[in-house]
């Protein structure tokens, strides 16, 4: 005999397109295993809906295993949902109870406007990158080989817990300012540790910051709600690494 699924009622935000006024509407499913993932319910739902002749709800996901940061889904009030160390891929229904009501929305932040439904744009975050989140190579002949560069292990690890970060704006979700603090700090603590990032640092954490700023994120409230909604638990320390290195790289620019 198979095991007997759950029923749920969904309450999903339904958004035409970027200009019109958004709501929340109400969805059925039934009999959904606690094994499916959360987009694998998504997607029995939407197969439901283009059954019924109605418009398939419009969310964001490409991998499916926790790398891309695209399925960022507010779940129940909660970034990537009840589960933590996850995004709302890897959440299961197993994380929910028969005759649940669950609410599903986009994330909610000035810089992340909504597109359709639950897809929003995140391109300031790839602003952001683009304003000093690299390292430029010389290409001169002379370049070091990166391998013959001695880096403290301590060093090296903090450069790759920084490096892991998706960026898929739960920690923009989570902060009841929408600062992309923890965003920012984890790329700008990733080169800023290394010595290849080390040739650009000032340069680079002054710009980006700056890019942050414009892109109409709020400050760092300091609650640390975006470390505990980060599917890849970025450490805070890397907002107090930020803070040195835009310290430092101001004064010695006036100077």
């Amino acid at each position: 005999m198979s095991e007997k699924g759950m029923n749920l009622t969904l309450k999903i935000w339904r958004q035409k397109n970027a200009t019109s006024k958004g709501k929340i509407e109400t969805y059925k499913v039934a009999d959904i295993s606690e094994h499916m993932s959360f987009l694998e319910m998504m997607d029995v739902l939407n197969e439901q809906l283009i059954n019924e002749g109605q418009e398939p709800i419009a969310f964001d996901h490409d991998c499916r295993e926790g790398i891309c940061g695209m399925c960022s889904l507010h779940i129940n009030g909660e970034a990537h949902g009840p589960d933590r160390g996850v995004t709302t891929c890897q959440l299961h229904m197993r994380m929910f109870n028969d005759g649940d009501t669950i609410y599903i929305e986009p994330f909610r932040a000035k810089a992340f406007p909504v597109i359709k439904d639950l897809i929003i744009d995140r391109t300031a975050f790839d602003r952001i990158q683009h304003a000093g989140g690299f390292v430029s190579v010389n290409t001169s002949g002379n370049t070091q080989d990166a391998n013959a560069l001695p880096i403290p292990k301590a060093d090296a690890d903090k450069a790759f817990d920084a490096a892991t970060c998706i960026g898929c704006g739960a920690c923009v979700a989570s902060c009841k300012n929408a600062s992309a603090m923890l965003y920012v700090s984890a790329k700008v603590s990733q080169f800023s540790l290394l010595p290849q990032g080390k040739v650009e640092a000032k340069d680079r954490v002054l710009n980006m910051v700056e890019q942050m700023d414009k892109e109409g994120f709020g400050n760092c409230t300091n609650t640390g709600a975006c470390e505990v909604e980060c599917p890849k638990g970025i450490s805070l320390e890397n907002i107090a690494r930020m803070n040195s290195e835009y310290l430092k790289a101001s004064i010695t620019k006036e100077a």
